[in-house]
């Protein structure tokens, strides 16, 4: 499935370096004069800055300027920020510069520009701007220079850095010996793969992508149809099945089945069916032993609440057999459910309904041999789970590479939690979702994913429902942060903050009627 078949526009390209190359390449061939993109990409950082950091509040700018473009681009920046009343300093520590490089860096000596060759004479500035190295940094950063970024690193001032930090790997998000701590991250063109890693973020900050009108054919001529990489943003919220008909009831409005909790873990599957109900999903079906019926009735009166025969320990031994699974549009399974349900696993497994499988669910599934694999799945591991489900891909690549193999050998979509969670398909495709906090990071918040996820998919097709989910849980975090606080977002308050969010959106097409209800298979 291409990006363009999911909305009005492809999601933004993730890319790596021989691939941006190649593009750049491209556009120069089809007569692009290098300099007007360079022109073009400084104009926009620029603008683009001054409205990060006003000249009220920052008027004092240290420009590190590096030999390559990069650093042409960072002398276009600091042209153009000199000429609107910010006081900059450039520091280019280099005497070799690309030609375009040292034209930029000519004519802002002739402005007057003050240039020097120690590091320590920007301590005072506002305001960082990074443009030592861009995309395609290859070896480790030298001792001399190492040492300059370790001491800006110490600086307490923003640090604006230009496409990607200097010394961080644009492909795989390693540090290269030393690289920039940068604040934020101002990605040119398109996403650099490297700039999307969880081991990338620290050192990425905020990140931001800053398009210069890159032609489509071109992108579409260099990177093919399939696979392809995508980076998820706000037109993830015309992935939700909001609008409905003005004559539909709720047996149209798909049904789900969530199966989950025990003794042990009774909260999880409540925090799913809460999430679960904000997807206005038309019937809510929640099988739970039968000690927890009472609590799941209590709280979520609209549902129907079937309770289960129990083992010794408090799990569900089996389904019911007047449980009828082929009258759901979907199955959600696994939180709170124990390891002790395999046999609720198995015959959730052999109904072939589409099922998003989370938690225990996902236990008891790597242990079982051969996996039974007959219905369209969405597994949804962090990554302990992910090791335990796929130990032969652990030590092999990036985690990038790790959820794109997984998908395609079990020929289900695969979502990798995370910091930047990671969702590929069989045929190779990968989306990342880049908006998270670490307001997550606490128990509930995956089971709260995993109902929103399956209320959707009751509603609508397997890749629609997961990419739309993970995208609104994640913006529900970063709005239930700001309200209160990273360390205020227990489980509870994340569902409290799903319907606030998707309210304040406020999408256009919440009055446009939908295709078809129940298209349930992922195609390609």
């Amino acid at each position: 499935m291409s990006g363009s078949s999911l909305v009005s526009q492809p999601f933004p390209s993730i890319v790596t370096t021989s691939e941006m190359q190649a593009i750049e390449a491209a556009m120069f061939a089809a007569g692009l004069p290098i300099a007007a993109l360079m022109e073009k990409v400084g104009q926009r950082l620029s603008d683009r800055l001054c409205c990060l950091y006003p000249v009220t509040t920052h008027p004092k700018v240290g420009v590190l300027a590096g030999p390559g473009h990069n650093g042409g681009d960072a002398l276009v920046v600091a042209r153009e920020l000199w000429h609107r009343g910010y006081t900059v300093t450039v520091w280019q520590p280099f005497s070799r510069l690309k030609p375009l490089t040292a034209d930029h860096a000519k004519y802002a000596r002739f402005l007057g520009i003050p240039f020097t060759s120690e590091v320590a004479e920007l301590a005072t500035a506002n305001l960082i701007v990074d443009g030592v190295f861009g995309f395609g940094l290859e070896r480790s950063v030298s001792h001399e220079l190492g040492a300059a970024f370790a001491q800006v690193n110490q600086w307490c001032v923003p640090r604006l850095s230009i496409d990607v930090p200097s010394g961080l790997c644009s492909d795989r998000g390693a540090v290269l010996g030393t690289a920039i701590q940068a604040t934020r991250t101002l990605c040119l063109g398109l996403w650099k793969r490297g700039l999307l890693m969880d081991e990338a973020l620290p050192w990425v900050g905020e990140a931001e992508l800053l398009t210069f009108d890159i032609p489509a054919t071109i992108i579409d001529n260099v990177l093919g149809t399939t696979p392809r990489r995508y980076c998820l943003d706000s037109q993830c919220w015309q992935l939700l099945p909001l609008a409905r008909s003005p004559i539909t009831h709720k047996y149209r409005q798909g049904q789900l089945l969530l199966i989950g909790g025990s003794a042990r873990f009774g909260g999880s599957i409540l925090l799913s069916a809460l999430a679960a109900r904000c997807t206005g999903v038309g019937m809510l079906v929640v099988a739970v032993p039968n000690s927890l019926k009472p609590l799941v009735l209590a709280r979520i009166p609209d549902a129907i609440v079937v309770g289960c025969p129990e083992t010794n320990t408090g799990a569900i031994a089996h389904l019911p057999a007047d449980l009828d699974l082929q009258r759901v549009q979907a199955i959600a399974c696994g939180p709170g459910l124990t390891t002790a349900a395999t046999t609720v696993i198995e015959q959730v497994l052999a109904a072939g309904i589409p099922t998003v499988l989370d938690a225990d669910g996902l236990n008891i599934l790597a242990a079982l041999s051969p996996w039974p694999l007959a219905a369209p799945l969405v597994l949804t591991p962090h990554l302990g789970e992910f090791r335990r489900l796929f130990p032969d891909l652990s030590a092999e690549g990036d985690r990038l590479e790790q959820v794109q193999a997984a998908a395609a050998h079990t020929n289900c979509l695969v979502v990798l939690k995370g910091a930047r969670t990671a969702i590929a398909t069989p045929a190779g495709n990968l989306w990342i979702n880049p908006a998270s906090t670490p307001a997550l990071a606490r128990g509930g918040s995956g089971d709260v994913l995993t109902g929103l996820i399956g209320g959707l998919l009751a509603q609508q097709e397997l890749l629609h429902s997961t990419l739309g989910g993970i995208w609104w849980h994640a913006q529900a975090g970063l709005a239930a942060a700001k309200q209160w606080t990273t360390l205020g977002v227990y489980p509870e308050r994340l569902v409290d903050a799903l319907l606030p969010t998707l309210s304040a959106k406020k999408p256009d097409f919440l009055s446009h009627q939908r295709g078809s209800e129940f298209p349930h298979k992922c195609r390609e």
